[in-house]
């Protein structure tokens, strides 16, 4: 199970039983590998994205990347990986969609060093 002491703990204070709580925990597995099938497919389906990153050699206000790969994998609950785009990559972490059910239009990620925050990401300027 993937909840910490604490979070267990006020499981148990607030009556949920352990099958219960090993279901929740059990779900909330299952989403995070769906949400890292959608969000990986979407940036394998465009080669591609804008984002609302602030980037220090960009005027634009939303500006475009050139997607080379993105390769995500979960553990437990955490989803964790590495964009590429064209000229550099990142790690990533958190990711979710963010609209869009079946095929997402705009997707937010954690990016790690170089970046250090949220970005959301899309093929629409106008969706961000």
């Amino acid at each position: 199970m993937h909840f910490d002491g604490r979070t267990q703990r006020a499981f148990r204070e607030a009556g949920v039983d352990r099958e219960t709580v090993e279901a929740v925990a059990d779900r909330v597995v299952e989403l995070a590998r769906t949400d890292a099938e959608r969000v990986g497919g979407f940036f394998e389906a465009h080669d591609r994205v804008v984002s609302d990153m602030d980037l220090a050699h960009s005027t634009s206000e939303f500006p475009e990347h050139a997607v080379a790969y993105c390769d995500l994998f979960t553990h437990g609950a955490e989803i964790r990986g590495y964009l590429r785009f064209d000229s550099w990559g990142v790690p990533v972490e958190d990711v979710r969609v963010l609209v869009g059910d079946e095929s997402p239009d705009v997707v937010e990620c954690t990016l790690g060093p170089t970046v250090n925050g949220r970005v959301r990401f899309s093929t629409d300027r106008e969706r961000l």
